[in-house]
């Protein structure tokens, strides 16, 4: 499958850039009114039936977990795919999409930390990496900072804050 970015959508708190796939599981109930934050990027791709179709990517916070979701649709043969939806890290396409689009944003400590040990627990739970990772991620954040995607690095934010460590996202 050939694919370029060709578009990209950065929503704010709100429903704005919120995937068809994921409004699908919001008309569900569970999580109908949510607050949802994140980012889209339209990548061109080949349809099956031989035109151009359009792959849609969006990673987001939702109900304070990281969530990603892909839709495929050709306006030629009106295919239409909710290809993934649901929590989780984004697999590197996806990711890539999203950096290409919109560019990757810095997680930086913004103050001093008197224990590393609240970092390391994070890295550990919401990556399941192993103590020496979570060891590397922390030397990464205390340094130049970590740097992903927009939704990424504002589910580590909350995440690391809630366990008191001051950062901040450099955008």
């Amino acid at each position: 499958m050939t694919s370029r970015v060709v578009d990209a959508i950065v929503s704010e708190p709100g429903r704005a850039g919120v995937a068809d796939c994921e409004r699908i599981m919001l008309a569900g109930g569970e999580r109908q009114g949510a607050r949802v934050t994140g980012q889209t990027a339209k990548i061109a791709s080949h349809c099956e039936c031989g035109s151009m179709a359009v792959r849609q990517v969006n990673q987001f916070i939702l109900h304070d977990e990281l969530w990603w979701d892909s839709e495929f649709s050709c306006g030629s043969c009106g295919t239409y795919l909710c290809e993934h939806a649901g929590p989780g890290p984004a697999p590197d396409d996806v990711r890539e999409a999203l950096l290409a689009a919109l560019g990757p944003v810095r997680l930086r400590l913004v103050g001093s930390v008197p224990s590393l040990v609240p970092a390391l627990k994070v890295f550990r739970e919401v990556s399941a990496a192993s103590l020496s990772r979570a060891r590397e991620l922390v030397g990464e954040l205390s340094h130049d900072g970590l740097v992903g995607t927009l939704s990424e690095m504002e589910f580590l934010k909350a995440r690391l804050q809630l366990r008191g460590v001051p950062v901040d996202v450099d955008r």
